[in-house]
């Protein structure tokens, strides 16, 4: 199986969006002591605080903020979330 962060670089569609955050739910039930952010609570405050500061996370990677969020984006999105602080 492949790691997170290389499932989130290869999603284009929603079914690939859909299969990533799946390996998410997996993933926070056999790993829960490597999320940041286990429960629902602090992961919405973390996936609000990760939105707003997002520029300078794409700025880092060279690549240019979305102004239009794709399915990658937004799994971008909840991979962050995950550890976001």
């Amino acid at each position: 199986m492949k790691e997170l962060h290389e499932q989130v670089a290869e999603i284009q569609t929603r079914a690939d969006l859909v299969a990533f955050i799946e390996a998410l739910r997996v993933d926070l039930k056999a790993n829960p002591k490597q999320w940041e952010n286990p429960t629902l609570e602090s992961f919405l405050g973390a996936l609000a605080s990760w939105a707003e500061d997002m520029d300078g996370y794409y700025q880092n990677q060279g690549r240019e903020v979305p102004q239009i969020p794709t399915w990658r984006t937004l799994g971008e999105m909840l991979a962050a979330a995950r550890v976001y602080e």
